[in-house]
């Protein structure tokens, strides 16, 4: 069986630009509030089930904390997705469970409810995948969402991540860490090529 053990990344993740956005590491202290409010978002909520609840900024800055020595350890690269003019913070884009040997991580996101409807997770997951192939050197990205998440369907199909089947009870249920519900699984690969960015609304 191949060693699934993952390295720490070297050096410091690098921040990817483009199509408008930045994508910047989490500060645990400065950006708390932001981390917290996608958080508690009803619709983040309704289609994610993290295993921790918390509901505060003290939580949300343990979050972040975790967040932090995770990327530390080469398990995940948490970004904060922002306006490339402004700065300000739009969402989230996550690498997650990295396998520097199996060449394979998996990727998320979320945006805030006043940057919704400005294509911002597709470019967001575009740049992300971009740098997970060249800066990480894997091959393959996988992104899973609740079945009936109709949104993040069309999101990947239109980054390059074409479905590949379902995945049965492969994640919890609103709000519950004893019921399951089935996952569309989408995936792309290195070699596959990346799509045009949807455009800025």
């Amino acid at each position: 069986m191949a060693h699934t053990r993952t390295h720490a990344l070297d050096p410091a993740p690098t921040e990817p630009r483009g199509h408008g956005l930045r994508l910047r590491s989490w500060d645990p202290d400065a950006d708390a509030e932001a981390w917290l409010r996608g958080f508690l978002d009803p619709e983040f909520q309704r289609w994610n089930t993290p295993l921790k609840l918390w509901t505060d900024l003290a939580g949300a800055r343990e979050s972040l904390r975790g967040r932090a020595r995770d990327e530390a350890d080469g398990r995940s690269v948490s970004f904060r997705v922002t306006d490339d003019d402004t700065g300000t913070t739009l969402g989230h884009m996550g690498v997650n469970e990295i396998s520097r040997p199996m060449k394979v991580a998996r990727v998320g996101y979320w945006v805030l409810p006043e940057a919704r409807g400005r294509g911002v997770a597709g470019r967001a997951l575009l740049l992300a995948s971009r740098w997970a192939f060249a800066e990480l050197g894997l091959h393959r990205l996988e992104l899973g969402h609740a079945v009936g998440h109709d949104a993040s369907c069309r999101i990947a199909e239109k980054c390059g991540y074409p479905g590949e089947g379902t995945l049965r009870e492969a994640m919890f249920q609103t709000g519950r860490h004893d019921r399951f519900r089935d996952v569309h699984l989408h995936a792309r690969i290195a070699t596959d090529a990346e799509p045009p960015a949807p455009a800025a609304r």
